[in-house]
């Protein structure tokens, strides 16, 4: 097993792969996951990681010295222009794989087949839970969950903040992997029912129910009638051999290591490059995440304008920061620091490896629902939550989610959780599906890939993550301006 990596042949310095003692070239004890110099440097030099700056020198650093927070600072700057180098994918046509998923009758797949209740405001959180609970009868073998999703949102909210919540809201409702769905309103919320309908747009009415609680005498005993229409409707539904043209995978990262740019990322990014030439899609968010690699995704566009809205994507999440006074690199967080990221373009770098080398087709605002194969990028803030319920509500069927410190949180579907290191793995396997850590422990990058392939493919077909077997479900949407 090796000790230490340097990751690009640029770069000055290497990673730890274990805890390295001080001795022999090195001038310091190194944690696992941090960074040490491979070379001296001076006050103001670059340091280069991935084979880019990762930061700029805050002191003269002697090879064999630790690099962190304390010698290394952030050397991103405020908006700024970009140019546009395309740089094409070389990524080869690979034959279709398939996988045993639920075709719906508008055209659309599922790789679940459950039963939602998603109340329209949070004044009605505590009922829809409790409806949750009283409709467990109706799982079976084809009925896998029944599910409520409360959220704080529908109602005291203005402009683009109520936009938000009616699209996410209208797009889970529209979601494959929900055989069937109870909208459960409050009655004089903002976004009421017949409000909400006009972003759900055409929908089976054999499938999706909609309730008003301030209009019927007993809200929870017509919601679990209701329930069992819906549960009689779907019953019959099967799985069925789908294409892996049909699936989508979000891409997510949180609580990241030193090892997450170098296992993990990289390991997803090749699942994401092999679907992609098995002609299925992926969709990368996290937009902060992206500030210091964006130029790579941005030479990746398919096309010119593909371009200009990625700069758009990149700048108007500056802008947000800045229109709310906030430091646009207050970034990474404690536990990644901890790990051994020491600057937001160290961060970035290492998140940006889940896009893999595919082209970038598509460009998603919040909200906007995938319509291109191949990769694209969604607006989303890094926050965990937000920015998983967003890659569902744009269509993902799961989201692969990469951990070097580990989390129990899902999302509204499957939420795969890929440890960066096998020493998380076998602390939290009852959060953890699938570890990455054997690529520092003699497997290759390709290798692991293929394996977690298979694996994204068995989760397609059925095989429950763990966050489905604990019964965990989280919702959360991104919330922008004045609530009244």
């Amino acid at each position: 097993m090796k000790k230490d990596i340097k990751i690009h042949d640029n770069d000055t310095v290497a990673v730890a792969l274990v805890d390295l003692p001080k001795g022999d070239t090195l001038l310091q004890d190194i944690g696992k996951g941090h960074k040490f110099a491979l070379v001296d440097m001076k006050k103001g030099d670059d340091v280069i990681k991935y084979g880019d700056s990762i930061g700029i020198a805050t002191q003269d650093i002697q090879r064999g010295e630790w690099v962190h927070t304390h010698n290394l600072k952030t050397g991103l700057g405020e908006v700024k222009t970009y140019e546009y180098h395309k740089v094409d994918s070389h990524l080869a046509p690979k034959e279709e794989t398939y996988f045993m998923g639920y075709k719906r009758a508008n055209g659309h797949v599922g790789i679940r087949n459950e039963i939602w209740i998603i109340p329209t405001v949070g004044c009605v959180n505590n009922v829809v839970q409790a409806i949750e609970k009283r409709a467990q009868k109706h799982k079976s073998e084809t009925i896998e969950e029944v599910v409520s999703f409360a959220h704080p949102y529908g109602c005291s909210q203005m402009g683009d903040d109520q936009e938000n919540t009616r699209q996410i809201l209208a797009n889970l409702i529209n979601h494959p992997n929900a055989g069937g769905v109870l909208v459960l309103g409050l009655g004089c919320e903002n976004s009421h029912i017949d409000e909400l309908k006009k972003y759900i747009g055409d929908y089976d009415e054999k499938r999706i129910k909609f309730l008003v609680a301030q209009e019927c005498e007993n809200e929870i005993e017509e919601s679990l009638e209701l329930i069992e229409e819906i549960a009689e409707n779907i019953k019959s539904d099967k799985r069925e051999k789908i294409s892996c043209r049909e699936l989508v995978i979000g891409m997510k990262c949180g609580g990241s290591d030193g090892l997450s740019g170098i296992t993990a990322n990289p390991v997803v990014g090749q699942v994401s490059d092999i679907l992609i030439a098995k002609g299925g899609s992926s969709i990368l968010t996290e937009v902060p995440e992206m500030f210091g690699a964006e130029q790579i995704l941005m030479d990746r566009c398919a096309n010119e304008g593909l371009f200009e809205k990625t700069v758009d994507l990149i700048n108007d999440f500056k802008n947000y920061f800045k229109d709310h006074n906030q430091t646009i690199y207050e970034n990474p967080s404690p536990g990644n620091k901890s790990g051994g990221i020491s600057t937001l373009e160290d961060k970035s770098l290492g998140c940006t490896q889940k896009s893999g080398t595919a082209t970038v087709n598509g460009v998603l605002m919040y909200g906007e629902m995938v319509t291109e194969k191949g990769l694209n990028l969604l607006s989303s803030p890094g926050n965990d939550l937000v920015a998983a319920t967003a890659l569902a509500a744009a269509g993902a069927h799961m989201v692969l989610f990469t951990t070097g410190r580990g989390t129990p949180f899902a999302c509204p579907v499957p939420t795969m959780k890929i440890s960066t290191n096998s020493d998380l793995y076998n602390k939290k396997n009852n959060w953890i599906d699938f570890n990455c850590g054997t690529v520092v422990e003699g497997k290759t990058i390709e290798e692991v890939g293929e394996e977690l392939f298979d694996y994204v493919m068995k989760t397609a077909s059925g095989l429950k993550m763990k966050s489905e077997i604990d019964g965990f479900h989280d919702l959360a949407i991104f919330k922008q301006g004045v609530t009244l």
